[in-house]
Order: structure tokens, then C-alpha cells, then sequence
């Protein structure tokens, strides 16, 4: 009789994570901002965690989610 590879803490490899759909939240002592993501397997099953930002890295997204509005807006404008 074979064992569920979960129960044996085997998982199978992940495929993307996407966030949660809850606020980010800042600890100023820590440094860090957190996201809560899901992660998402090819097996089809899924786990909560976070993802851990540092000041920087918010910054540095920040102008490219600008970004990436900023190209999606043009490509709305353009009929694309």
C-alpha cells in the first residue's frame, strides 16, 4: 500500500504564487514589509505563506508595478 507523498511531507514541484487578497502590512522594527501569497503546485494543491520584502525591493517594485500600469494603460488606449 502506498503512503500520500503529503503525509510523507513530500510536495510536488510549485508552479507560480499569487497573492492573497488581504493587505500588506510593514514591521518597522523588523524592517520587512509581508505579503501573504498561496503557492500553488502541479499537483493542483495549494499552501498559505509570505512573502518577505525588504525596504528596497518595495521601491524597486513599486516603479515597476508603475510600470507595468503605465503599459497596460497604453495598450488599453491603442486597441491592443
Amino acid at each position: 500500500m502506498q503512503k500520500n507523498p503529503a503525509a510523507q511531507g513530500v510536495w510536488a514541484s510549485v508552479t507560480h504564487a499569487t497573492p492573497l487578497k488581504r493587505d500588506a502590512t510593514y514591521d518597522h522594527r523588523a524592517q520587512q514589509a509581508a505579503l501573504g501569497i498561496e503557492v500553488h503546485h502541479t499537483d493542483g494543491r495549494t499552501a498559505q505563506s509570505v512573502l518577505v520584502l525588504t525596504p528596497d525591493q518595495v521601491e524597486l517594485y513599486a516603479i515597476q508595478f508603475e510600470q507595468l500600469i503605465a503599459e497596460r494603460e497604453q495598450a488599453r488606449r491603442s486597441g491592443r
